[in-house]
This record gives C-alpha cells, structure tokens and sequence, in this order.
C-alpha cells in the first residue's frame, strides 16, 4: 500500500472535518507530515472519547458542535495525559496489543500544534465561535546544541564514500561497490546544496537540468525553488545519472533508488549515513543523522562571510529567525578561536 493509500485510509476513519482540514491545511507538505498530524488528532479525539464524551461511539461521529465544548481545562489535562498513556491496538490476527506510550516534551508541543492548528482551522471557516487553544501553553523546550560536522569529519566521510575500498570487505564491500556512486552523488548533493532529505529523495530524473547545473525541488510548503549545483556536485550527478538511466531495476523516475529499484526513504538514507558514519568514528547521534549535513552546508557559508538573508534565501527558510540558529552554531567556534588565543598576561 502506497503512502497516499494509507492516508487516505486512515482518514477515512475520521470525523469529515478532520479530512478536509488536513487535505487543506497540509496541502503540498509530505505524506508523512499529514499522517502524523492525522495520527496526533486522533489520539486527541480518543482521550474527548474516553474522558469527556463518552456517548460517541466511533471517532468519525465527532462533529464540529462536539469541537465547541472542548474546554481549556480538557486541553490542559490532555496535555499532562500525553507524557504517558495506554493504547489499544488490535492486530491482523485479530489480538488487541496494548502498549504505554511516553512522550517528550518536544513531542507533546508537537501533538499540541496540531490540534491547534485544527481548531484555528476550524475557527477561522466560522465551524466554532472561539479557538480555546489561544489560551494554551506550550511545554518549554531546553533546547540541545546540535553541532555542525568539524572540517576533519567532513573530510573523514567524504573519504569513506569515496574510497571505501580502502574501508570494507566482503559482503560490506560488495554492497559498498552497487551503491557507491549514488551515494556519492547523494550525499555530495547534500553537502553542496544544504537541502532537506524530503527534498532529495522527491528527485525525479526530469528535474535536473545540466544546461543551467541546477534541479528544482519542492520546499515546505508546496513552492518550487531552482537549485544551482557547485561543479563537484554537478559531476558526481552528471556520472551516477549516466548509471540510473540504465537502471533496469528502477520502477519509477525517481533520482536516488534503492537497491530494489524503489525511490530511497528518509529512513533508508539515514540508515547508509550512519554506516559510513560509524566506519569513520562518528558517534554523535546528531551528527550521524541527514539533517547534520544540512546544518553543516549553512555554518560552512556563514563561515565563508555569505550574508545571513542569502544564507536563508540557499536553505529554503521563510522565517530568517531559523537561519540564525545556525549562525549561533557558528558563533561558538568563533568563541573557542577567540578564547584559545587569548593570552592572560594581556600580552598582544
């Protein structure tokens, strides 16, 4: 079953307002954007069920008039049930699965924001008079520096996607040898470009255009955005595309397949990432994971004195506030250049 199908599937089991809210507001965001914010609601249509509206028998008999009711202290208390709670699912052979789930603080503000945004949605088509959750608070975040790759660890795993001759054997290196010069192609791409892996693995062999060394890919939100390629990226590009066009495996136009022939998954490029990762001795979780070569791409231009609005305008952000976290990320290095030349006799 495709992505889509099981959207829509899944959807089928909810309320009507809830389908047109995320075929409307989630419009041109991923499959995997809509099914998590589908799942997050239902979960929050589960607890009214069980705690607030007991006489609704199904989830998809909630109406917009159920919405009103809803009140502050439901949401607050929705709110304290999602750090820990039960869940009942029934399996293929018909046995129900019970399971406790846990959420973070990050992942409570995430269920949160969906909700949210669904009644702001509903509010805003007048379906309810007032949007109660204007008046709820947002766990507080301590957030963790997540640090870009050091110009060692780069060159560490470029070199190990590059020569990993020099790195495996057997099995390992067989596998290495079938895949070698589309990750090269993929994660120089990565490096040289700064894009998303959504944006990446959504590559169709069409949107690459060598006459004017640039792709087109689709940012957040649904806009089309023309990349241009540094040289490195457009020959690495311009040699794998020369082996994918004859691909027999290939079942679709997508850019970057798996071994099976299937477009690649976010999962299945953080999964060769981490491989070449670990090879190399990057341990770092964050570093070890896709996004890292996208944080790395925007310290790496701040780095080189590229002003921050173009540093924004490269990354695809909308809100420039986002761009100067990287900018941050930066900054600590220079604190540490400044700080380990420091002398304390005051000696210049």
């Amino acid at each position: 079953m495709s992505k889509h199908s099981k959207l829509m599937n899944f959807l089928s089991g909810m309320p009507d307002f809830v389908f047109d809210y995320i075929e409307i507001a989630y419009n041109g965001e991923s499959i995997n954007t809509q099914i998590g914010y589908s799942i997050d609601i239902k979960t929050f249509l589960k607890y009214l069920q069980k705690f607030n509206f007991s006489y609704i028998e199904k989830i998809e008999d909630f109406t917009v008039a159920d919405m009103e009711k809803v009140t502050l202290r439901d949401l607050n208390a929705f709110t304290a049930y999602l750090k820990e709670y039960e869940t009942d699912t029934v399996s293929i052979d018909g046995k129900h699965i019970k399971r406790i789930r846990r959420n973070s603080a990050y992942g409570i503000n995430r269920k949160l924001s969906g909700i949210r945004g669904l009644f702001s949605y509903l509010y805003k088509n007048d379906l309810i008079s007032q949007n109660v959750t204007d008046k709820l608070d947002f766990k507080k975040l301590h957030q963790k520096m997540k640090r870009p790759l050091t110009s060692q660890e780069t060159v560490n795993l470029l070199d190990v996607i590059y020569n990993g001759e020099k790195y495996y054997t057997g099995r390992d290196l067989t596998e290495y040898k079938n895949r070698k010069k589309r990750d090269i192609a993929l994660f120089t791409a990565y490096l040289g470009t700064g894009c998303r892996v959504s944006e990446l693995i959504n590559l169709d062999i069409r949107d690459v255009c060598f006459d004017t060394s640039s792709f087109v890919v689709t940012r957040k939100g649904g806009d089309e955005q023309e990349i241009f390629m540094p040289v490195q990226v457009e020959n690495e590009l311009f040699t794998y595309m020369q082996e994918r066009v004859e691909n027999e495996k290939a079942k679709d136009d997508a850019l970057f397949i798996s071994r099976l022939g299937t477009r690649m998954t976010a999962q299945g490029v953080e999964k060769v990432l981490k491989k070449y990762c670990a090879t190399v001795g990057i341990y770092d979780p964050d570093k070890a994971r896709p996004h890292a070569l996208r944080r790395t791409f925007a310290c790496n231009l701040i780095a080189d004195g590229i002003d921050i609005k173009m540093v924004a305008e490269l990354m695809g952000h909308k809100n420039i506030e986002v761009t100067h976290k990287y900018y941050t990320q930066y900054a600590i290095e220079k604190r540490k250049e400044v700080m380990q030349n420091f002398d304390i006799t005051g000696n210049r």
